[in-house]
């Protein structure tokens, strides 16, 4: 929850000026500051290494983390975790129940795969009532391939069964609306798009710079009707193989980029967000059996990406849907289809 500048004084070392500086760049709660590093809140806040460590323990006091639990107390905060559907049935199983909030989705494959559609669908289903697979709240969305396609929302919306365009229409204010009117179903869409905020990244600086803007985001409308429960970035690795080319570029590539994920896993964490992310392949001439495409982004994404699928074209619209990684789950492999009404089973 959002604190005020003189309530983020109450901790030890911060003035008002302090105070200031950490709501300028986003440390509007204790949970934000709690789970900074030292140096980072040094940098930001413009103190010593040793008084941020201080006002960090402060505020994971404050903010009633960081320390250690038990096993059921695990389990009874991991029951806040929501599940947001693809509504593809035998996808949504093989991953235990859809989408996972707090936890980061690494979906990979090749041009063409379907990484998009996926991430269209979901700032769809994102919106829905949670009886019909959806988490009632809002999507940011961080386009670093100009892939994000307002058109591409309406078509998806118009593909939902009419039960659930009822449902979600009530759900949205529009009780005496119509899904077979057309005026109404403008007005629908519309709704949607607004619950959409998009931002097109540049290059990597500013990629990272707009993953700090969306957690302030997530922070304004925690309280909304409408928070913030979906976090795409599509793709992640785009600039950041753009711009490192080389093995001599290796080392400060996987070290930005894995500041860039502690930062969308920041907003999944605090916000109870689902963080899904498109990644890029390359070939493996290595491989002499099997499958030669392989992920971007080394070790610190395989690490980092708590469910890994790989996405992969198969004959027309179908696309096979494998999940390679998971803490809690099988491998295993779906098969959807990617149709103008958006993601459907087999």
């Amino acid at each position: 929850m959002a604190t005020t500048a003189a309530d983020l004084e109450e901790l030890p070392g911060v003035g008002p000026a302090t105070a200031e500086k950490l709501m300028d760049n986003g440390y509007d709660s204790y949970q934000s500051i709690a789970v900074a590093s030292p140096a980072e809140l040094s940098n930001k806040a413009d103190v010593g290494e040793s008084s941020a460590g201080d006002i960090i323990n402060a505020a994971r006091d404050a903010a009633d983390i960081g320390g250690f639990e038990t096993g059921a107390a695990v389990l009874a905060r991991r029951e806040r975790i929501g599940k947001l559907k693809t509504l593809v049935p035998e996808v949504d199983e093989l991953l235990g129940g859809g989408v996972e909030t707090q936890s980061i989705t690494e979906v990979y494959g090749e041009f063409g795969a379907g990484k998009s559609q996926i991430t269209h669908q979901l700032a769809v289903n994102v919106q829905l009532p949670a009886e019909y697979g959806g988490l009632e709240g809002r999507a940011v969305f961080i386009d670093s391939e100009d892939t994000f396609r307002p058109e591409r929302i309406d078509e998806m919306v118009r593909g939902l069964d009419e039960e659930v365009l009822a449902a979600t229409m009530e759900l949205k204010g529009m009780e005496d609306a119509d899904p077979s009117n057309e005026g109404d179903m403008e007005e629908l869409v519309s709704r949607f798009l607004d619950l959409i905020h998009v931002a097109k990244a540049f290059n990597s600086n500013h990629q990272i710079l707009l993953a700090e803007k969306a957690k302030e985001i997530a922070g304004e409308y925690e309280e909304d009707e409408f928070p913030v429960r979906l976090l795409c970035v599509d793709s992640l690795t785009a600039h950041f193989r753009a711009e490192y080319v080389g093995r001599g570029e290796l080392a400060s590539r996987q070290q930005k980029l894995n500041k860039h994920l502690h930062d969308i896993d920041r907003v999944g964490n605090l916000y109870n967000a689902a963080v899904i992310v498109t990644n890029q392949v390359q070939s493996n001439p290595d491989a002499f059996f099997g499958d030669p495409t392989k992920p971007i982004g080394g070790n610190i994404l395989g690490h980092k990406s708590t469910f890994r699928i790989y996405l992969k074209k198969s004959k027309n619209d179908k696309r096979i849907f494998r999940l390679v990684d998971a803490p809690n789950l099988p491998d295993g492999e779906a098969i959807m289809r990617v149709k103008g009404s958006g993601l459907k089973p087999e």
